[in-house]
């Protein structure tokens, strides 16, 4: 089996996160391939998880540094990996990147997961984020969501993908 590395995501990688996203997320409004661009170009933090020349897996972040003596913020936009290759800590290692860099500017760290997805859910909590609340019809499937918070330097020990 060929070492998954994680490393930046570019533009050429948009239209195979696009694909993912289509498998992953099919009912709740998958991103395109310009999104992913888009998030690329405002300089938000997005890794690949590669198997040899092969994406199979992404994640981003966005980082908001604290001003004036206000917390630093960041928000995990997506993590996805591909079904093919779940159940492999590759989702945990990308997660672990991009806490790595929020952890990196003492950011509490916020997301939306789907009430229904409890193995997201886990792999959240597994890292220190708590459930604040749940938005209502979140996604454009009906679907509600959970927000979640973890607080700087919660700490997780590095995984990486077998």
């Amino acid at each position: 089996m060929t070492p998954v590395v994680l490393d930046a995501l570019t533009d050429d990688d948009a239209d195979r996160c696009a694909e993912l996203e289509a498998v992953l997320f099919p009912g709740d409004d998958p991103w395109s391939a310009r999104a992913f661009r888009d998030e690329l170009r405002a300089g938000h933090r997005y890794l690949a998880a590669r198997e040899g020349e092969r994406l199979i897996g992404y994640g981003g972040v966005a980082l908001l540094p604290g001003r004036l003596g206000q917390q630093a913020e960041a928000e995990i936009h997506t993590i996805g990996v591909d079904p093919a290759h779940q159940g492999r800590g590759i989702g945990r290692a990308l997660l672990d990147g991009l806490l790595a860099a929020a952890d990196g500017i003492g950011a509490t760290t916020y997301l939306e997961v789907r009430v229904d997805n409890a193995p997201a859910q886990g792999l959240y909590r597994s890292v220190g984020f708590e459930v604040l609340g749940t938005r209502r019809r979140y996604y454009s499937s009906g679907a509600d969501a959970h927000t979640m918070r973890r607080l700087p330097g919660c700490g997780t020990p590095a995984h990486a993908p077998r």
